[in-house]
């Protein structure tokens, strides 16, 4: 394959010869080159520009709207939780973008969510946790929840009045669905949870989990039919364990 030069600004680019039935060096120039150096993905030629609009509000909200003093308290753990940064995305409405706008999201799908998820993420991993948690715990709500629930606990959230986290991992081991032993046994109206559940993302700054427990104790249950989610407010008999990743005990 042949090889050619194009001098861009004060760039120089090798680019392959294509046969002109294909693409031109400028269309391909303008479809790869160009994006790049305007600061953006080489795929946003992908996005329709509603995806593309969500992206870029979510870029001018990273270079805006958080200061480098406040990274900096981040990365010297002077912040136990950034409610403040969860607070201003729900201002700009970024929070659950995927979500219906009823329930405070944008009704968009899930490439603007991970378009926005992106540019968020050059926060850092913290931050970026804090941003896909409403998608997680959303998604929950959302698929499974009752409209009361909805009403209670996802639109809060997504609203930034409330903040929420999973709990899924045990101390007997990784992220095992199927393996947990954390139990919840009906009495009357109300579930009794015993257990406990470590490396809980955003915990410390948590108003209510969703968590994972086994319901059903017979021997001989699937496995996909063994577990419940249960939404559990921090309150009494609730411990959260200190540190970023927290350990949670019932």
């Amino acid at each position: 394959m042949m090889r050619n030069v194009l001098k861009l600004r004060w760039l120089e680019l090798p680019i392959p010869m294509f046969e002109p039935h294909v693409a031109s060096q400028l269309e391909l120039l303008d479809i790869f080159i160009q994006p790049l150096l305007c600061g953006v993905s080489m795929y946003d030629f992908l996005l329709t520009p509603g995806e593309r609009a969500v992206k870029k509000e979510a870029r001018n909200f990273t270079q805006n709207e958080i200061s480098s003093d406040f990274l900096r308290k981040m990365d010297k753990d002077e912040i136990t939780y950034p409610r403040e940064f969860v607070e201003k995305l729900a201002a700009k409405k970024l929070l659950g973008i995927r979500f219906p706008e009823n329930w405070g999201g944008r009704g968009m799908n899930w490439v603007a969510d991970v378009a926005a998820t992106e540019e968020i993420g050059c926060l850092g991993m913290a931050l970026g946790c804090a941003f896909v948690m409403p998608s997680i715990v959303g998604e929950a709500i959302t698929v499974f929840g009752t409209e009361k629930q909805k009403e209670k606990y996802l639109k809060p959230y997504l609203e930034g009045k409330l903040v929420a986290a999973e709990a899924l991992t045990e101390p007997r081991g990784g992220s095992d669905f199927f393996g947990a032993v954390t139990r919840a046994d009906l009495k009357d109206d109300h579930f009794i949870v015993n257990g406990q559940k470590r490396f809980v993302v955003g915990a410390e700054g948590a108003d209510f989990f969703i968590v994972y427990c086994r319901t059903n104790f017979e021997p001989d249950a699937h496995k996909y039919r063994r577990l419940s989610l249960l939404i559990i407010e921090k309150g009494p008999g609730v411990k959260v364990g200190p540190g970023v990743t927290s350990r949670l005990t019932y």
